[in-house]
């Protein structure tokens, strides 16, 4: 990026009306982005009384609709001007599936619904993440991230509030409903944000060349970068450890409850999510002060902890307490994550398609973890199940705290050249 660049970025800053409208973006997404998530672990296992295996296809099948499109949403955001509309149109697809699954329960039309709702659900973080950098530019992304995870994490709060209550009283099909709700408030919320105000070109990362018009380098370059794909594969471990746990948690209860599995498991979400907000905003700050990598590692230490601790209790109100860890976690790779591949990609014009890239990364390990995870568990037990995900965590940890070098200070004509493990620091702060 070039001085006037940077002086034009500092001074233009975005209208209240764009601002109102991430936060309430972020908000309404925040229980459509994940789709049904543990809720439907409960109801396949309470209601449909399907056994651990297929409970963990059904989940896995979100995961892997989100394979196949992730990469292909984040090259097609990176390229596209009609970016709002892509939200919209994705959030449509959502709530068509929750409502097929409601209307429809069958063992085909839920794991089909769930890879459709994958799909959809793939076009949500580079395409806010795009919006973001877009509106507010670089120099405010970190701040603005911790917003946005601010306000996903209030959202969440809100969505299991409402889910908590609708299950227990109405049944579980009216979770289903909220989903498809929130995510009609989510496509009638991105066409009120103002188009003129999004930088398309700096939405995708890229930067002004001397002749004018958009540098955007080859993907092949990028991917020469291996800092990009050390923190891939951190990301890949980070969420193979986390993403059946909770799942895990649901099913573990569920054994000896019926009714109010609905209300402990919007307890969980709940204590989690609160706990996320603070961090999501301490996060973005610390990642300005301290770097990105300390804080990350904080986020990647207390899941090992958090799955030794599920290991020993079957108490619901402890189980409870424990899920406070994940808000730590959770709260902090959601922030420094973006943050981290907006550093590695700056200059390229590809910041939309890593994104993607390492989305769909991170969905096969996740798919992978409810899958294996479901397997182990009906072979041997929940302890086995937890204890293999903190093994994973512990590896991912050790991995990153090796692997990865200091991403702030990174400057544009550093990023993507770099094919080493380390990049030079710049001379300011980026």
């Amino acid at each position: 990026m070039t001085d006037t660049d940077t002086d034009a970025e500092a001074k233009r800053g975005p209208s209240p009306r764009s601002l109102a409208c991430l936060d309430a973006l972020n908000f309404f997404l925040a229980d459509v982005r994940d789709g049904l998530g543990p809720y439907l672990a409960i109801y396949l296992t309470s209601q449909r009384h399907w056994d651990p295996s297929q409970v963990g296809v059904a989940m896995a099948a979100m995961l892997v609709g989100t394979i196949v499109t992730q990469s292909p949403a984040g090259a097609m955001i990176d390229r596209v001007r009609w970016k709002r509309a892509a939200v919209a149109g994705a959030a449509a697809v959502v709530s068509a599936g929750c409502l097929a699954m409601v209307a429809y329960p069958g063992y085909y039309v839920v794991v089909g619904s769930q890879a459709m709702i994958g799909a959809a659900a793939s076009v949500f973080p580079p395409a806010i993440a795009a919006l973001t950098l877009g509106i507010v530019g670089h120099r405010r992304m970190a701040r603005r991230t911790g917003r946005n995870e601010a306000f996903n994490h209030l959202g969440n709060v809100a969505a299991a509030v409402l889910a908590g209550a609708a299950g227990y009283l109405l049944g579980y099909w009216s979770i289903f409903c909220l989903v498809a709700l929130m995510a009609a408030l989510s496509a009638a919320t991105v066409l009120v944000l103002p188009e003129a105000e999004i930088d398309h070109d700096r939405a995708r990362g890229a930067v002004e060349g001397e002749e004018g018009g958009a540098q955007v380098e080859s993907v092949a370059e990028l991917f020469r970068d291996r800092r990009i794909l050390a923190f891939t594969a951190c990301a890949v471990m980070f969420h193979f450890a986390n993403a059946a746990m909770l799942p895990l948690v649901g099913q573990k209860v569920t054994q000896g409850m019926d009714r109010g599995t609905a209300v402990l498991m919007s307890a969980c979400i709940i204590t989690a999510q609160l706990v996320m907000i603070p961090v999501a905003l301490a996060a973005s700050r610390l990642a300005e002060s301290w770097g990105r990598k300390p804080v990350f590692l904080i986020g990647f230490a207390v899941l090992p902890i958090r799955g030794l601790l599920y290991t020993l209790t079957a108490n619901p109100y402890l189980l409870v307490g424990i899920q406070l860890l994940d808000g730590i976690g959770a709260g902090i790779f959601g922030v420094v994550s973006v943050l981290v591949v907006a550093d590695l990609t700056r200059g390229t014009g590809r910041f939309n398609l890593t994104q993607g890239v390492l989305a769909t990364a991170t969905a096969i390990g996740a798919a992978l973890s409810n899958v294996a995870c479901g397997y182990i568990v009906k072979a041997a037990g929940f302890d086995a199940g937890f204890g293999t995900l903190t093994a994973i965590a512990v590896g991912g940890l050790a991995l990153y705290a090796w692997a990865m070098p200091e991403t702030r200070d990174v400057e544009p004509a550093q990023v993507g050249a770099s094919s080493g493990m380390e990049a030079e620091p710049s001379a300011s702060p980026a």
